[in-house]
């Protein structure tokens, strides 16, 4: 009996779950880094299993050779770098390593930042943070496996939550800034400032943040050829919204109901996105802010005409936080339960191919989970009624620091 709570307690405790986390990011490390050199799409070209971290690593080599970081260079990778030129400035430490060491610190960072910051949650238990961080464990591998930032992403709202929470506004906007250029969606993140005072403060110190970020490549290259690689940015952004679509709601109207209009579907689910402002009153109720939260995480995945599955890591994020905020329903059960076979388990093996092939991928199965998870979390904040408790969170000074 011991024995068993003494493993009990130990899988509750984020130095044991950390090392547990690094040897699976090992692991995928050492595998991605043994498998033979495959093909992409209709490309005869072969090119690493972490073709996206070669991507990443090439941008700097790149960037400090003055070369346009948004053209193709086939001999290299395979597709293109979609991230800001300052993201190809923080890929410099890594870059100068061996990509066996390259690549497993950019997979750890990944995975431990959004940890970190999932243990850091308010409210919930050390027991309900476990089992958060189960559910999303296979949609985290999944972006490991592919060398994907979103894992980061994640992480860097959750984080900028929670220094929101704690008063400390600078480093709230320094991550949400961040996210932004990483990947342009992070933008959303913004809306979380709408649930705390000091605005001035936060617009001032998202201004200086983005200035800063925005220059520092000059340590390389001049002013010009900056100038340059934010247009060339800005004009593959342009060309990449008009070519597909993905994962996403407007996926998902299009392969049901051949509805074909992105801008107009987006429009729609910032709008609908923006109403729990309408519920002012309940602003410093944690539990809404939480839901807010979750709303967020999915909003900008779900309305990304872009999403993958490596993405969804940050949508299942926000699915745990908004059923493990509250007491269990059976409604709110039912969808968790789409979300683990749907969302997580059907790109997996677990699922026949013909199956995938067929109707999962076609189908647009994985996103469909999340938008409905997405629409009760509208309901649940429109509908939201305070529960007489104080929900409100303070921590100490230097809890988060």
């Amino acid at each position: 009996m011991k024995f068993q709570m003494k493993n009990k307690s130990l899988l509750y405790n984020p130095f044991f779950l950390t090392g547990i986390l690094s040897v699976v990011v090992l692991i995928i490390t050492i595998q991605n880094l043994s498998i033979r050199a495959k093909t992409f799409g209709k490309d005869t070209t072969t090119y690493t299993a972490y073709n996206n971290y070669i991507i990443f690593k090439q941008s700097f080599f790149h960037l400090i050779e003055g070369k346009d970081l948004y053209q193709l260079y086939p001999v290299q990778q395979w597709d293109y770098y979609k991230y800001s030129p300052t993201f190809s400035f923080f890929m410099a430490p890594l870059a100068m390593l061996p990509d066996a060491a390259g690549l497993f610190i950019w997979n750890l960072l990944n995975v431990l930042i959004l940890f970190m910051a999932l243990w850091k949650l308010p409210v919930l238990q050390d027991k309900k943070k476990f089992y958060m961080l189960m559910i999303i464990l296979i949609e985290l591998i999944t972006s490991v496996i592919n060398s994907q930032s979103n894992a980061m992403i994640a992480g860097l709202i959750l984080l900028a939550f929670l220094f929101l929470e704690s008063k400390h506004i600078a480093l709230a906007t320094l991550c949400i800034v961040l996210t932004v250029f990483i990947k342009i969606f992070g933008v959303v993140a913004f809306a979380l400032f709408m649930f705390y005072p000091n605005k001035g403060n936060a617009f001032l110190y998202s201004i200086g943040w983005m200035a800063l970020l925005a220059i520092l490549p000059m340590v390389f290259i001049p002013f010009s050829q900056l100038i340059f690689l934010y247009k060339s940015w800005l004009h593959l952004l342009q060309n990449d919204h008009s070519t597909s679509i993905g994962l996403s709601v407007a996926g998902w109207l299009y392969t049901w109901f051949s509805i074909e209009s992105k801008n107009s579907i987006v429009l729609i689910g910032a709008m609908l996105f923006c109403l729990p402002f309408l519920k002012y009153k309940f602003f410093n109720e944690l539990k809404f802010k939480l839901f807010f939260l979750s709303s967020v995480l999915i909003w900008i995945v779900i309305f990304n005409h872009k999403a993958e599955s490596p993405t969804y890591i940050i949508a299942v994020t926000g699915v745990t936080i908004w059923v493990f905020s509250q007491r269990l329903k059976l409604e709110n059960l039912i969808l968790v339960s789409l979300v683990a076979v749907f969302t997580i388990l059907s790109p997996t093996d677990i699922f026949p191919k013909s199956i995938r092939t067929n109707f999962v991928e076609p189908y647009v199965l994985k996103a469909i989970p999340c938008i409905l998870v997405w629409g009760k979390i509208m309901f649940d904040l429109m509908m939201y009624k305070s529960e007489n408790t104080d929900e409100r969170i303070s921590f100490s000074e230097n809890e988060l620091l």
